[in-house]
């Protein structure tokens, strides 16, 4: 007995036959920036060399004017009798003229990645082809699918005809994913039409098998069904444009398979930085809990900063001999802002009464001259 789960095995009529035990790499860890960047580097891997003409815009004979007539010092082509005699040529602005930075086939086109997170990668994408939802959430038909991953006994290898291959696919299922796939057929956008890439189409299932007895020739014909040894498992093929979870078919030998190619005996299988991903989880366990410190209260109220400059109280904590200079300054300001009223009230009451006062008295004597001038 295994201590993993096991998968059940159908027979090709659609009925369960048998199980096997899960092989272990389904338990690596799923890590989608590894299977993005290993995916988009080894898809680099099998770009042609392109580039333009080393002529290309260079087929004219032409030389600047130098300076003095006032025109740009462009090269410009040479001779009369004709619009072309006298225009620009050969700069990027100019028409006819070449590219900027022509391309060449010496760019660095192809990269290196490193073995282990090729092999990562991989391992992460086996592992998502085991999780139903990645396997939907990537457009896949698998409403009808029993169980997933899918195994098939071992009598799928030997199969030649691409009606039997139908009639397997219908049985188990998964069918519905290459009819999915046959009706997404169309023309491409773009000029990629007229460079023998006419048509586009979905990806369906992908069939992994151990021994080619025909099944090449059954399935290789269906739209949208690929196919790959166990033993060469690619990257592109388990993860389509870096995407996770494509709808594998696996035969029964080829699930046996990847216990030997991964595990004790073949690649190493990574392993989960933690056991159990949820942390609060495990903070909050009467196990952590039990040796840490008690919650610690609020540790008292914290008061503002006095600022000496503006605060008494505190220049007095400092210098206690310039806070009784303020003091006493700031008493004898309140003394004579007091008497200010009473000086000011002083000053405007005192001449000006008089001189009033004065008119007042004068002027109630009566007229100078009203005894004429004579002064007795």
């Amino acid at each position: 007995m295994t201590t993993r789960p096991v998968l059940s095995v159908f027979s090709i009529t659609g009925e369960k036959c048998s199980t096997t035990p899960l092989p272990e790499v389904f338990t690596a860890p799923i890590r989608p920036d590894i299977v993005q960047f290993v995916h988009t580097n080894m898809a680099k891997n099998k770009r042609q060399a392109h580039a333009v003409s080393i002529y290309a815009g260079k087929n004219v004979s032409a030389s600047s004017w130098g300076t003095g007539r006032a025109v740009a010092r462009i090269p410009r082509v040479g001779g009369g009798g004709t619009s072309r005699s006298g225009q620009g040529a050969f700069g990027n602005m100019c028409r006819g003229g070449r590219m900027f930075a022509p391309t060449k086939t010496w760019r660095r086109w192809h990269r290196k990645i490193n073995t282990t997170q090729k092999r990562y990668a991989v391992t992460s994408a086996l592992a998502a082809t085991a999780v139903p939802a990645l396997v939907m959430a990537r457009g896949h038909r698998i409403d009808e699918v029993p169980e997933i991953p899918l195994v098939v006994d071992n009598s799928i290898e030997s199969t030649k005809l691409t009606s039997k291959a139908v009639d397997i696919l219908t049985a188990v299922g998964a069918y519905d994913d290459v009819a999915k796939a046959i009706d997404s057929k169309q023309i491409r956008a773009g000029k990629g039409k007229l460079r023998n890439r006419r048509y586009t189409l979905r990806r369906g299932p992908l069939v992994i098998y151990s021994e080619n007895d025909g099944i090449q020739q059954a399935f290789r014909n269906l739209p949208g069904v690929e196919l790959c040894c166990v033993n060469s498992l690619n990257l592109l093929q388990l993860a389509p444009g870096g995407h996770m979870g494509r709808f594998c078919i696996w035969s029964q030998s080829a699930m046996e398979a990847l216990s030997t190619i991964y595990g004790e005996d073949g690649k190493r299988i990574p392993q989960h930085s933690m056991a159990n991903a949820d942390l609060a989880r495990i903070i909050n366990s009467d196990e952590v809990q039990s040796v840490l410190n008690p919650a610690k209260r609020n540790g008292g109220r914290h008061l503002r900063k006095k600022n000496p400059i503006k605060s008494i109280k505190a220049l007095r904590a400092l210098d206690p001999y310039a806070a009784a200079a303020r003091e006493a300054e700031t008493r004898a300001m309140t003394a004579r802002a007091g008497k200010k009223a009473a000086n000011l009230a002083k000053k405007r009451g005192g001449p000006k009464n008089q001189g009033k006062e004065y008119y007042k008295k004068v002027s109630a004597q009566g007229s100078v001259c009203e005894n004429g001038f004579d002064l007795d």
